[in-house]
Formats: C-alpha cells, sequence, structure tokens
C-alpha cells in the first residue's frame, strides 16, 4: 500500500512537472524564433510562441525527461541509463575478442540470440518513425508527411528558415563554399578497406540502395519515386507495371533472357522496349534491358542484375515444378516474394554482419518480433538516403581474368561482364579491395556526386551534425580534433578554418563522411547510428515479415519457404553459374587471402 501511495505521488510529481515544462517559457528581445538556439533535450519538441517568436515550449510528452529544457530525467528513465552500457561500449563488446566467450554464448543458444536479437530490432527501430513526423517543407510536424508516400521522410525537422545562421543561431551567416568542402574529399591515393571489404561488397550496396534511393531530380530531393520505401525488388522488375510487363517473359512466371555462349542474361534493349541510359553510346542490339535504367552504366550493377535475374528464372521453375496448375501470374507474383525474401536475408546475414563487424551472428527470424510492439510499414528518411553515398568504397582498379580495368574503363560498358563471362568477373570482383569510407578517398569520376549530397544538405536546411548525435543519444563533439580524431591534425584546421571554432556549427553530409572511424568499425559512429535504424525498419517492416504473411504457404510452401531460409550470398552466386571455380571457394564479402591490394599491382602494371 505504502509503495503504490509513494508511485502514485511520483506520477503526480512527474505530470505536474512535465505539465509545467509545457508552458515554460524564455523571454527573448530576438526577431528570431527562440527555437533556433535548440534549447530542447532529449527528443523534446521545441514550440515557438507569441507572435514574435520570442518564448517557447518544450513538449517533454513520452520523452522519459521533465524540466523546462526536458533535461531531467523520470526515476524510470535514469533507473534504465543507469545499467545500460554507451552505444560506444555496446559496439565495443559486440566487436572486441576479448568478449567472444560471451558473444559464442549468444549465438549458441538460440532463445538469447532471438531475445537479443528481438530486442536490438525494436530499440534501434525505435529511433524512426515508421510512418514519418516530418517533411522538408514544414519545420514541425504535420499530416502530410505521415501519409505522402512521394515524400522523404526526416529524422529531424529543417532549420528555420527565420533563424540568422543556416545551423540555427551558431556559425558564419553563410556556409563554407561547396567547392572547399568537396576538396577535402579527393582521392590523392588510394586507402584500402579497413575490414578488407572485396569489391563484390559497393556493388552490391549500390545494387540493394537503388530500389528505394530514387530521389524525383525533376522535384527535387525531398520527393521520391520509390514505391514501398523498403525491399521491392524493383530494381530488377521495373519501377513501373509497364517496365515490369515488358521485362516478364509472361510464361511460367519468368523473366525474358537472351543466351550467349551458353549463359543466361538479361534480354537486348532491341527486343525489350525500356528507358535505359546509355554513356558508353552504345548501339540497342549492344545494350542490355533491365529493370533500373541507371544500371547498365557500371559492370558490377550489370552483374547483380544478371545472377538475380538468373535466380528469379530458377525459382520460378522449382515452383512450377511444385505447382503445375498455377498461371503465370501467381508464379512471378510468388518467386518474386521469394526473391525478396531471399534479399532480405543476405542483407542481414551476409551484407548487414560484413559492415557491422559484430562478433554476435546477426540472424533473419522474423518471427521473433511476433507479439512486440513493432510496426510493418516504413518511410525512408532523406539523411539516410545521402547518408549511403559510399562512393569512397570504389577502388582506381579492377582486376578480371588478367584485365586491368580502370574505374573509367568500366564506366558505360556492362559487355565487360559478358566478355569474361560471370565466373571469371565475380572472382576477380572478390579478388579487388574497395576503397575506406574517409577523407581524401574519392575517386575524381565520382567526387561529384559528394558534391550533389552536400548542395542536397543545404536545401534541405539540415540541422547541425552534433544535433543529429544528441538525438541518436551519442555525446556531442566538443571539438573538430575529437571529430576527426587526435591523428588528422591537419583536417581539424582546415575545418576551424572552413567553419569558425565552433564544432556545433558542423553541416551533417560532410561530417557523416569525415567522422573519425569507430573502433573494429567500417566508419564513423553516426553512418552506423542512423544507418542502423533506418535498415531494420526497411528490412524488417517489409510486409512479407508480418505474422500473417511468414508462412509456407505464402511462397509456394515449404519449396519456396526454405529456398528462403537458407539464402546466402554463397549460394545466390553458386547455383547461378557455371560449376567452377570461384564456387569452389567461399564467395564472401571480404577479399580472400594473399590478395590485400591488388590495385597497387594494377598501378604498377600500368
Amino acid at each position: 500500500m505504502i509503495s503504490t501511495l509513494v508511485r502514485m505521488i511520483y506520477t503526480l510529481s512527474i505530470t505536474t512537472s512535465a505539465l509545467i515544462s509545457t508552458i515554460s517559457t524564455n523571454t527573448s528581445t530576438s526577431s528570431y524564433s527562440a527555437c533556433c538556439s535548440y534549447p530542447c533535450q532529449n527528443a523534446g519538441v521545441c514550440v515557438s510562441s507569441k507572435h514574435d517568436g520570442s518564448t517557447y515550449m518544450c513538449d517533454c510528452t513520452r520523452t522519459g525527461y521533465y524540466g523546462k529544457n526536458c533535461e531531467t530525467s523520470t526515476w524510470s528513465t535514469w533507473f534504465t541509463k543507469l545499467f545500460k552500457p554507451s552505444k560506444a561500449m555496446s559496439h565495443h563488446i559486440m566487436t572486441d575478442w576479448k568478449y567472444k566467450p560471451l558473444t559464442w554464448i549468444v549465438n549458441n543458444v538460440g532463445w538469447i540470440q532471438d531475445r537479443l536479437m528481438a530486442a536490438q530490432f525494436i530499440e534501434r527501430a525505435a529511433f524512426l518513425d515508421s510512418y514519418g513526423r516530418y517533411d522538408s517543407d514544414h519545420e514541425y510536424i504535420n499530416f502530410n508527411a505521415g501519409v505522402n508516400k512521394s515524400l522523404h521522410g526526416r529524422v529531424l525537422p529543417p532549420v528555420p528558415e527565420s533563424c540568422p545562421t543556416p545551423i540555427g543561431v551558431v556559425g558564419a551567416k553563410t556556409l563554407p563554399p561547396v567547392e572547399s568542402i568537396v576538396a577535402l574529399f579527393k582521392r590523392k591515393s588510394f586507402k584500402p578497406n579497413p575490414l578488407k571489404s572485396n569489391s563484390l561488397f559497393p556493388f552490391y550496396a549500390q545494387f540493394l540502395t537503388h530500389q528505394f534511393f530514387r530521389i524525383d531530380r525533376e522535384h527535387g530531393p525531398k520527393f521520391t519515386k520509390t514505391w514501398a520505401h523498403g525491399v521491392d525488388l524493383t530494381q530488377l522488375y521495373g519501377n513501373d507495371l509497364i517496365t515490369q510487363t515488358n521485362l516478364r517473359a509472361l510464361k511460367d512466371g519468368k523473366m525474358k533472357y537472351q543466351v550467349i555462349d551458353g549463359e543466361q542474361w538479361p534480354p537486348s534493349l532491341k527486343d525489350v522496349d525500356v528507358f535505359m541510359h546509355n554513356v558508353g553510346n552504345l548501339t540497342k542490339d549492344k545494350q542490355f534491358a533491365l529493370g533500373h535504367p541507371f544500371f547498365s552504366i557500371m559492370p558490377g550493377l550489370f552483374m547483380y542484375s544478371t545472377i538475380w535475374l538468373r535466380e528469379h528464372n530458377r525459382v520460378a521453375t522449382l515452383l512450377k515444378n511444385e505447382h503445375p496448375a498455377w498461371d503465370d501470374e501467381r508464379l512471378f507474383q510468388t518467386t518474386r516474394m521469394v526473391l525478396i525474401g531471399e534479399m532480405i536475408r543476405i542483407t542481414i546475414e551476409d551484407y548487414v554482419q560484413h559492415l557491422a563487424n559484430y562478433n554476435v551472428k546477426l540472424k533473419y527470424k522474423p518471427e521473433v518480433l511476433f507479439g512486440k510492439p513493432f510496426q510493418y510499414q516504413n518511410k525512408i528518411s532523406i539523411e539516410f538516403n545521402l547518408m549511403y553515398r559510399w562512393h569512397a568504397l570504389v577502388p582506381d582498379y579492377f582486376v578480371i581474368g588478367g584485365d586491368n580495368y580502370t574505374l573509367n574503363d568500366f564506366y558505360g560498358h556492362p559487355e565487360i561482364v559478358v566478355k569474361h563471362g560471370l565466373n571469371t568477373f565475380v572472382d576477380g570482383l572478390r579478388k579487388t579491395i574497395s576503397g575506406q569510407i574517409t577523407h581524401g578517398n574519392h575517386h575524381s569520376l565520382v567526387i561529384g556526386v559528394m558534391e550533389g549530397i552536400v548542395e542536397y544538405g543545404r536545401d534541405l536546411r539540415f540541422q547541425s551534425f552534433n544535433n543529429y548525435r544528441r538525438y541518436f543519444d551519442l555525446p556531442p563533439y566538443k571539438s573538430f580534433e575529437e571529430l576527426v580524431g587526435e591523428d588528422n591534425p591537419e583536417l581539424a584546421a582546415e575545418l576551424k578554418r572552413l567553419y569558425g571554432d565552433d564544432i556545433e556549427a558542423m553541416e551533417l553530409i560532410p561530417a557523416f563522411y569525415l567522422e573519425k572511424r569507430r573502433e573494429h568499425g567500417m566508419f564513423g559512429e553516426m553512418i552506423v547510428e542512423l544507418g542502423a535504424p533506418a535498415s531494420i525498419t526497411g528490412l524488417m517492416s517489409n510486409v512479407i515479415n508480418s505474422p500473417k504473411y511468414w508462412k509456407p504457404s505464402t511462397f509456394g510452401g515449404d519449396v519456396g519457404f526454405n529456398i528462403i531460409k537458407t539464402a546466402t550470398l554463397q549460394k545466390l552466386f553458386c547455383l547461378n553459374m557455371k560449376n567452377e571455380k570461384p564456387c569452389l571457394d567461399d564467395i564472401l564479402f571480404t577479399v580472400p587471402e594473399g590478395y590485400a591490394d591488388p590495385s597497387k599491382k594494377c598501378l604498377e602494371s600500368k
């Protein structure tokens, strides 16, 4: 009885404090909104009041904090944080070899692993809104942001246009010239990937993300042309029904293809009417018809398009044998869902596992979320889109079948894959190391991407890098030296020259790629802490993972369900290539031993 009374009194005090915090104000004589200084902490929402915006209130509802600026934690929040390791410590435990006995237990005791995966999924996903709250046209929550799928979502609202500086109240009235920022990223000498990621990795990243990263360039970066805001394989099937129909064989659930030297390849553009970019000035009979108009530009993307095309036709054949009475439409739709499941599994268990570099084995098990507070919908945020421009991964050279290809040789020439055959081409990429995501490592052919996203970030009025760190429960940086690391004093000095002495003035997009690399990781903290929630919601919120979808009958029975449950990167390649090397070896996202940096050999041979 006494403990119940204490809890009631405490709850009443918190409610009263929260109410007071909601109506508390801060008097100012400034002509701009008081919210420009971002006074509200711990995800509290700032609302300016009075006609000139000189006062504000912080809405602390359901943040676990209260007070004038949502600065004081409730008892439950304080108690939870007391025993919860920091994100840096959690990453250290998951990646450091000293904790391998602990991670071995997690990997080998099923119920522990399931609970850990479910907890991680739910905790990470909680940082983002599956439906969206903000858009780039409004500085506040609005209905359109939650329902309009043609808009990108926003993690944080834009900086109000009335603020005295582009970041709010700190920094100069104008941001540094874009060309000065881009200069920080130009490659002087190739920096290899610290996790020894091979060149299968960046092309997989690009193939994966281009199904949901589809900026509507006609209307600007706040708009998107994506359908499902997640994995839907539109990069294989086309982003509209006309393209999809033209690419389908319309028989036995299969896709159109052509046979060259005994291998299946995507159909010729002269035979299939779809739009494709043609930077190599190839005639239609030398071009290929693909689901994404961009994927003919790089041989690595053409390679993945070919592999998934073959996989579609392989699975459709298996389903046809299992269900001979099914018509073309049902075979096609069921095959597509099987392939979506395969891509989600490979992405989590091979791709994300590699880039996270965790000792804990990640598992694709939708059932661990059943009965949990998890929503099966998603909205891609523009911050996630622009954070994922990992073009520094691209090396200077590729070695394919003994031939050396520069990036310029590759550009616009998918026929290189056909020339060497899929086996030889895949073997070459898996032995070619990719680059490191850091400053000074963008090839001249892709440096324009960095220029574009810096300009996008400014047009979208992103808040400061430190504000995003605060939102994702990371401590804000106190200096440029802390941001880039003590071993980069010249870079820190250049950033001070560009942005001034206040680290709070550092803009978001450049900082994504300038932040010092995390211990045992591929890149800095913010890419992980923003990317992980966005990836989880994008992958696990797919409708095929929901309780009423995730069952054998959805995927054509056990034959389709088992294809998903046993999918790996190795199987994807080896079941769709000739039965010869490299399938006698492991096909992973890591360069095999003895091929640490073949790009140097290429450079010497040139």
